[in-house]
């Protein structure tokens, strides 16, 4: 199950991981963010051990919201060594996602 993170977790559990980092910006009032949460909750399942997918709510979170740009969700935000390296606006398939995470394994 992907985990929730917020502004206080943000740090130690995306930035200073070892593993590549796939964050689900969302939140509850957001019809396509639920729309990708089964599909999220598969990814994180499929890579665990591999790589982390975590889910931040943007109600919850709104330090990190600004600091990344999200003016869009669901934003899915892909780190390695700390650093954004790749992103995703908008819903989209499955398929697109785990690419985007492949590439950074």
């Amino acid at each position: 199950m992907a985990a929730e993170i917020n502004d206080s977790s943000f740090d130690e559990k995306v930035l200073n991981s070892e593993q590549p980092v796939m964050v689900d910006f969302w939140a509850e009032w957001c019809g396509p963010c639920r729309m990708i949460a089964p599909v999220i909750e598969e990814i994180s399942n499929e890579y665990a051990g591999r790589a982390l997918v975590l889910k931040c709510n943007v109600d919850n979170c709104p330090e990190m919201a600004t600091k990344y740009g999200i003016r869009n969700i669901p934003a899915v935000f892909y780190f390695k060594g700390g650093q954004v390296v790749d992103r995703q606006i908008g819903a989209a398939s499955k398929s697109a996602y785990t690419a985007k995470l492949d590439a950074l394994l």
